[in-house]
């Protein structure tokens, strides 16, 4: 930590100015080919104020000390999991093939790009997401009418078809696009693809269990009523990055990335590895990752990230603006801590 301050102090004043934590951010953010990613320049303003902790326009060593150990330390030496959602029988070759739908995909497609990186890579965790739902679950179309729907649905049950989009009644109203029935617990449906590898020590996340609410993330339900087994996981392995991919591709891995980055993670979609239902909706869920910050690269990319050789800036502002947001809730407590105090 000090020889990086001490080779970046260009002027020797024992302060890091905005021009030299550039420099900085120039070494950190490149692949492993030497290549320099370009950090636009209102992010590097941005993450230099959250190590710039007392705002004087300058880290001090102190402030570098965090900088480092919080910040710079994750860039450089990751620690990842890899999240495999939903590659199961029926959404292959199943009753819910999305080679039946309006992208055409098909979904065996992903296993062996998917098998390459639990061959090759060493992911500190790999999770398996599975789809597990009860026979009377609520996304099944067949099921329509053994619920009330609410007047605000756009279809009646006599009407409604598969894909299409109903509202039920509540307590709370819930707005449910209805499928094929699919992945019903302990059904061949259900189980993962034979040809996909299970990795040693992997962990099996079970969602849709819940048959009045359907579970596309595998961190919460539709309504975030209730969360999984994941997130808790997740911190307790110390995981800073997720690499997400899967079935279907606009559906459950685009709201798994959707929650993951909104749960703080740094977050990497592999594109080659997911199969989806809708070209149109897939594209949605690219542009809502890249716009939050998260990352879509192919499986090619993986390995020079995981080892922390191809560091992608987007997912350094995303970290920094974390650390931010983690600053300003304890100085929140903090004020209201003193405030309380006779």
């Amino acid at each position: 930590m000090d020889a990086c301050f001490t080779a970046f102090d260009k002027d020797g004043d024992d302060l890091l100015s905005l021009t030299e934590f550039t420099l900085i951010c120039r070494a950190l953010f490149r692949n492993d080919k030497g290549h320099i990613y370009v950090v636009p320049d209102d992010q590097l303003k941005q993450m230099f104020a959250v190590f710039d902790k007392n705002q004087d326009g300058v880290i001090d060593r102190e402030e570098f000390q965090f900088c480092w150990n919080q910040w710079i330390k994750t860039i450089v030496r990751p620690v990842n999991a890899f999240l495999v959602i939903d590659v199961q029988n029926d959404f292959i070759s199943g009753s819910l093939n999305i080679s039946n739908c309006s992208a055409q995909h098909n979904g065996h497609e992903i296993i062996d790009p998917i098998n390459n990186l639990l061959n090759t890579i060493d992911f500190d965790a790999v999770f398996y997401s599975l789809d597990w739902h009860p026979s009377d679950h609520i996304s099944f179309i067949d099921n329509i009418k053994t619920r009330p729907l609410h007047e605000s649905s756009p279809l009646d049950a006599d009407s409604a078809q598969v894909f299409d989009t109903v509202v039920f009644e509540g307590p709370p109203t819930i707005k449910q696009r209805l499928w094929p029935r699919h992945c019903v617990q302990d059904s061949w449906g259900s189980e993962l693809h034979k040809d996909l590898k299970v990795a040693e020590n992997s962990v099996k996340v079970y969602k849709g269990t819940n048959p009045e609410i359907d579970s596309y993330s595998v961190f919460w339900d539709n309504a975030k009523m209730s969360e999984t087994t994941l997130n808790a996981q997740l911190k307790m392995k110390g995981i800073t990055d997720i690499y997400v991919c899967g079935l279907a591709y606009d559906v459950c891995v685009g709201a798994t990335a959707v929650d993951a980055i909104s749960s703080g993670y740094r977050t990497i979609l592999l594109d080659d590895c997911c199969r989806g239902v809708d070209l149109k909706d897939i594209e949605n869920v690219k542009e809502k990752v890249v716009s939050t910050n998260g990352v879509i690269v192919t499986s090619k990319d993986v390995k020079a990230m995981v080892e922390g050789r191809d560091r992608r800036p987007e997912l350094g502002y995303k970290l920094a603006m974390e650390l931010s947001n983690i600053n300003s809730d304890l100085s929140q407590r903090t004020n209201t801590r003193r405030q309380q105090q006779p």
